[in-house]
């Protein structure tokens, strides 16, 4: 039985997905999760197979939650199925480690194609994802910016878009102060930005929060 684990912060897309992974034979749904934090701790006790994910969720990114899955599950495949059609959100997805890439707007059989591959271990791009991917590679692509952030860099900038101080951040991160300062600045650094507020767009334009 392929165990299916999904995760995205809207119930109706969340019951599309479940439609179809219980309209295939010997495929179920073992959980559903409308937050990233939540996917990391449904992912470690259920260990399931695949992790439909989403990129923008609330707690934790879908970048950052597969970054984890992949250290902390490296059995469990990570499919991208997303809105976000962009070259940089694609190939900082795909540097987290995720192994298969589709757009929401891309309809069912592609969605049963990237499950199907996916649960045999083989990575599945959508035909607009991996045309996309060719273009990129064909113009040699700046790297993306999110493919040099730490996962806690992640974190730290997902929360300071989210409106926390260093000092709600670090007490949910139980790290100190000075430890947030350090990677708020890095972060910042990485962004090409100086303000709290060209870091908020920057934080939406790389779908780390919703706008």
């Amino acid at each position: 039985m392929l165990r299916v684990l999904i995760a995205d912060d809207h119930e109706i897309v969340r019951r599309g997905v479940r439609d179809v992974v219980e309209g295939h034979l010997g495929w179920e749904v073992c959980a559903e999760a409308n937050q990233g934090d939540q996917v990391l701790e449904l992912a470690q006790e259920l260990r399931p197979n695949i992790i439909v994910l989403d990129v923008s969720l609330p707690g934790l990114n879908g970048v950052a939650v597969t970054r984890q899955v992949r250290t902390l599950l490296p059995a469990t495949e990570v499919l991208l199925f997303t809105m976000h059609d962009d070259d940089e959100t694609i190939s900082g997805g795909l540097a987290a480690g995720a192994r298969g890439y589709i757009l929401k707007s891309e309809g069912e059989s592609q969605l049963v194609a990237a499950i199907s591959a996916l649960g045999a271990h083989r990575p599945y791009f959508s035909p607009a994802v991996s045309e996309m991917l060719l273009e990129a590679a064909l113009h040699d692509r700046k790297k993306s910016r999110l493919e040099s952030f730490t996962l806690r860099e992640l974190e730290v900038a997902q929360l300071i878009a989210e409106g926390s101080s260093n000092k709600q951040i670090a007490r949910q991160l139980e790290i100190s102060i000075k430890t947030v300062e350090s990677h708020r600045a890095a972060a910042m650094r990485k962004a090409g930005v100086r303000t709290a507020a060209e870091f908020v767009r920057f934080a939406i334009k790389h779908h780390l929060i919703q706008a």
